[in-house]
């Protein structure tokens, strides 16, 4: 299986699958010089962790981060420099029950890449969904850590804005919140009436999908190019990626297109600092491919997980039609853990981005 990496001058190569004994992944490009610590990538691991809350995943996995190669011991107790060589970073795989998925062995769940990954590869890892399971989106949060560290002042953060058909209330917006509740909900009445939904639908053996908006402030202005380098196109590209991903917009996205002229125009005046300064962001920080130095705003949509309790009709590898019901743990709703996974994602494209553009330019 090849198109295991993504970046260019920041490049991310993963590895391993879900039933395997780790998953890792080995990130290339970093400056040395580069401080993080391996307790800095761990924050960010725990909070994509499966089993928190009875709301996603039982499986119990530590997802405890190992720094293999590419630093040397920094000043302080923990911290870790950037040699500039390959960093090589390990998580294993603890808690795997691959006899939950002997009944699906040759059976193709409906709405999952079981069958793509046959009429491929003519193999599939059944256990898990092995290299297509969302377990190893752990190894781009690790990532992602470490890309938070190499743009200065960036500061990247998400939160679950809906999930199915209940939607935020975005005057109650408090990013404090979304640390507050198992959603990563930045409303707490609305996380309250998720709450009683996703019981609802986790009792009926069923799933749902879910919507979630990343912001990525302190991004210099600059960053990208406005052909085949795109900024926007690139963090479109990361987050698609993701397991379950089924849309992305930039900004107002799709709105932008019931809007008029004068509506969707981000105008622009002199500000106190004798800078140019826009009036709002509907372009979600990004004109042309080219960042604008404001926040940069994306918002991606997560599918219901495919494996659920409820019969689905489907058909089999020898031809057969058949009904699947997959046991094991699985997410009632997978977007809630893709939160730090789209932040993760989304500081991967700024770091490449930054270091394309310092490199171009000389400056950042």
């Amino acid at each position: 299986m090849s198109h295991n990496s993504f970046g260019h001058l920041f490049r991310v190569t993963t590895w391993g699958e879900s039933h395997g004994i780790a998953i890792g992944c080995v990130v290339d490009g970093t400056p040395p010089g580069t401080r993080f610590s391996e307790a800095g990538i761990q924050a960010y691991l725990d909070k994509r962790r499966p089993g928190q809350s009875r709301y996603t995943t039982q499986r119990q996995e530590p997802d405890q981060v190992r720094v293999l190669s590419g630093v040397m011991p920094g000043e302080t107790e923990g911290e870790l420099v950037a040699t500039g060589t390959p960093i090589a970073l390990e998580i294993q795989n603890t808690d795997q029950r691959s006899k939950d998925y002997s009944d699906i062995a040759r059976r193709y769940r409906p709405g999952h890449a079981d069958i793509t990954y046959d009429m491929k590869y003519g193999v599939r890892d059944y256990r898990g969904g092995g290299r297509s399971s969302a377990r190893e989106t752990a190894t781009r949060v690790a990532a992602g850590a470490i890309a938070r560290q190499i743009v200065p002042g960036l500061t990247v953060r998400a939160a679950l804005v809906q999930i199915g058909t209940i939607a935020i209330d975005r005057s109650r917006w408090d990013w404090d919140e979304v640390d507050r509740n198992p959603f990563f909900c930045p409303d707490a009445e609305t996380a309250e009436r998720w709450a009683e939904h996703l019981d609802a639908v986790r009792k009926s053996g069923s799933s749902v999908g879910a919507i979630v908006e990343v912001v990525a402030e302190g991004v210099p202005g600059g960053l990208g190019a406005p052909i085949y380098a795109k900024l926007d196109g690139d963090i479109a590209a990361n987050l698609m990626s993701i397991n379950a991903v089924k849309g992305v917009e930039i900004g107002d996205g799709f709105t932008a297109a019931t809007l008029s002229g004068e509506e969707n125009a981000d105008e622009i005046r002199i500000g106190p600092d004798g800078a140019p300064q826009f009036l709002t962001n509907h372009a979600g920080g990004i004109l042309g491919g080219i960042s604008t130095g404001q926040p940069v705003v994306a918002r991606f949509a997560v599918k219901p997980t495919s494996s659920i309790l409820t019969p689905t009709r489907s058909v089999d590898a020898d031809g057969q039609e058949v009904d699947v019901m997959t046991k094991g743990r699985h997410d009632p709703c997978v977007g809630i853990r893709a939160v730090p996974i789209g932040e993760a994602m989304v500081a991967c494209a700024v770091a490449d981005h930054y270091l394309r553009h310092r490199g171009q330019t000389g400056r950042g």
